[in-house]
């Protein structure tokens, strides 16, 4: 009995090795064909994607920034509201606009009150012009009568001075022909006078009347800049009321009642109520095969389980490096080639309604496909 149950023991002891070898091939036999498998896909899946995990969203970022100077009168909004285009944010104390407003007024009133005294200035000065315009007109009708006395004078005084010396005509006829021929010459001498004076006051006059024709220039050229004075206080005033440029949402407002603002000086954010983008970060040895216009599945880590549809919509025109504050210059020091960047425009497509949830920052995961 004793020699049977060695006997047996020796068998089972033959057995258990066998099977514990065939467990163990089985067992290998899956994995190397599990792993073969899993490797196959990833590599076909890899020729016919390209994926990458730095990306995230973007949208248009619209800062709040005052135009003037002021202290803050009111805050009419809070944290991460939403708000319309020209909504009102922030009121700031317009006391002194107020003021230029009145002075550039006043000031305008006062050039259209010199332009009112030039242009009648000007209009009197014309007048005068045509006056001794007038003046000179006569003096030369009445020179013209005076000439033709003087030559009937001329005429008979001569005729008289003939015939005295044939004692004709008396003493007195002569003198009366000689007195008459000087009378003549006075008048005309007279005539002639008037008219050069009436000449020299129409010049005068018409001097004067260009010089008021001048003021008249200064005075609409003053009724403009102090116009432009006038409209430049009046957009600093419209300024005084700082308003939504866009539809959006604001971001966190650092602006307090009292507070005083400088001219520029950011106070808070509108993210723009407009579609947003992914901006993804290729390798550049993943740039090959990717074109504008492929298809791009978009995993945001917001929503896990959802599938957003996209498409590549442009590429950068230089790396992220170049862009940087401190671009790198290989040519200094010793040189690691470092793989670098492309940043890749993404676009979704408009009929997701999910889209309009997303926020700026958020992390995505993006799926190029190749075909």
């Amino acid at each position: 009995m004793s020699q049977q149950n060695e006997a047996n023991n020796a068998a089972h002891t033959k057995e258990a090795p066998k099977k514990k070898s065939k467990g163990f091939m089985i067992a290998l036999i899956v994995l190397v064909l599990g792993g073969g498998t899993f490797g196959v896909t990833k590599y076909i899946h890899g020729q016919h994607h390209e994926e990458t995990d730095d990306a995230q969203i973007e949208a248009n970022i619209s800062p709040v920034i005052p135009r003037i100077a002021g202290y803050v009168l009111e805050v009419r909004v809070k944290d991460n509201m939403k708000v319309k285009k020209g909504d009102t944010l922030v009121i700031l104390d317009n006391r002194s606009e107020q003021i230029q407003v009145e002075q550039a007024t006043a000031a305008l009133t006062a050039a259209k009150s010199n332009l009112s005294v030039a242009n009648a200035t000007t209009a009197f000065s014309r007048a005068n012009v045509a006056t001794y315009e007038a003046n000179v007109s006569t003096a030369n009708a009445q020179i013209e009568a005076a000439k033709v006395t003087l030559r009937r004078a001329t005429q008979d005084y001569e005729r008289y001075a003939n015939l005295i010396k044939d004692h004709t005509i008396t003493q007195q006829q002569f003198e009366q022909a000689e007195a008459a021929k000087q009378t003549a010459e006075r008048q005309l001498q007279v005539l002639s006078d008037q008219k050069n004076a009436a000449a020299r006051q129409t010049n005068a006059a018409n001097s004067q009347s260009n010089a008021t024709g001048q003021q008249v220039n200064v005075a609409n050229a003053t009724i403009q800049q102090r116009q432009a004075d006038l409209d430049n206080a009046l957009l600093n005033l419209s300024y005084t009321v700082i308003i939504a440029p866009e539809d959006g949402r604001l971001s966190k407002v650092n602006v307090q009642i009292g507070q005083f603002l400088q001219t520029g000086q950011a106070l808070f954010n509108i993210v723009l109520d407009t579609n947003p983008w992914v901006v993804a970060n290729f390798k550049e040895t993943q740039l090959e095969k990717m074109r504008e216009g492929q298809k791009v599945i978009i995993h945001v880590d917001a929503w896990p389980g959802h599938d957003f549809e996209a498409k590549v919509a442009s590429f950068s025109p230089a790396t992220g490096s170049r862009f940087s504050l401190l671009p790198p210059d290989n040519a200094s020091g010793n040189f690691v080639k470092v793989v670098q960047r492309l940043p890749v425009k993404i676009e979704f497509n408009g009929s997701d309604p999910l889209v309009k949830n997303l926020r700026p920052g958020m992390n995505v995961n993006v799926d190029v496909h190749l075909d």
